[in-house]
């Protein structure tokens, strides 16, 4: 009994602590802009706060200025790419896609025109999976409204696959990582393909229903393929969820984590 009052006491002042020190943050214009934030520790919600401020869905546009709470549904943008590395790691457990030492191209047979030329047959989904592929992709030297950066020129393409399959090897795969949103457009690709499902309906039945999370949506384009590299939108609650599913190695309690909002 005593060793239990001393840890919820410590557990008080910790998160107290946190408190005070978001606050002081905010006062001191050292944070801003802040939609919600919860901080866990050992699986219990020391803070949990949201704010007002305004937003923007991908895929949608300005939303306007929205009060945030507990299951406001935001933006995860390239947090998506986490999750989508989740559901590829289920659906191997499951059998429904190629494993990381698979040549890249055996996942996508559809474009097979494309696999033994300019070094491409080099790849491997592991590649993908490490943002290690060597292609000629570049989403970092420009904005994302200017159509030379690379995922903007994915989305504008008429077919987001071949664009991705279709840069020229110019670096030893695995040699190098460079940040690739095709890369996760392509992994989607495979868990849809594998599994016969849309990217966020496998999410949905493989990931956040068994977790107990509340409701989510994933952004499509025009031509109906999910934005798999940043179009996942869920709670803050939701997301620190999957955060602990990590930090505990893939095991979940259960849905029975108490949350102590302050």
């Amino acid at each position: 009994g005593i060793a239990m009052t001393q840890a919820t006491s410590h557990e008080t002042v910790f998160a107290d602590a946190i408190r005070s020190r978001l606050d002081q943050a905010i006062a001191e214009k050292r944070v801003w802009n802040l939609h919600g934030i919860v901080v866990l520790r050992r699986s219990e919600t020391m803070l949990e706060r949201y704010f007002d401020g305004n937003d923007r869905a991908r895929g949608i546009g300005y939303l306007g200025r929205v009060a945030f709470a507990a299951y406001t549904l935001h933006d995860l943008r390239s947090c998506s790419k986490s999750i989508v590395a989740l559901l590829y790691g289920i659906a191997l457990e499951r059998g429904l896609v190629p494993p990381p030492e698979a040549p890249l191209f055996s996942g996508f047979p559809e474009y097979a025109d494309l696999a033994n030329r300019d070094g491409r047959d080099r790849l491997t989904i592991a590649h993908m999976l490490t943002m290690t592929m060597g292609t000629d992709w570049d989403e970092t030297s420009f904005d994302y409204a200017d159509p030379r950066n690379s995922e903007t020129a994915m989305d504008a393409a008429g077919d987001h696959y071949r664009y991705v399959l279709e840069r020229k090897v110019v670096d030893t795969p695995g040699a190098h990582w460079t940040y690739c949103g095709g890369a996760t457009a392509l992994l989607a690709r495979l868990i849809s393909k594998g599994s016969g499902r849309s990217l966020h309906e496998f999410a949905r039945e493989a990931l956040f229903d068994p977790l107990r999370l509340g409701p989510s949506a994933w952004a499509s384009g025009p031509d109906g393929a999910p934005y798999a590299a940043s179009g996942a939108r869920m709670s803050v609650r939701d997301l620190a969820c999957i955060g602990q599913l990590v930090l505990d190695g893939g095991r979940h309690d259960g849905g029975d984590r108490q949350h102590r909002a302050a």
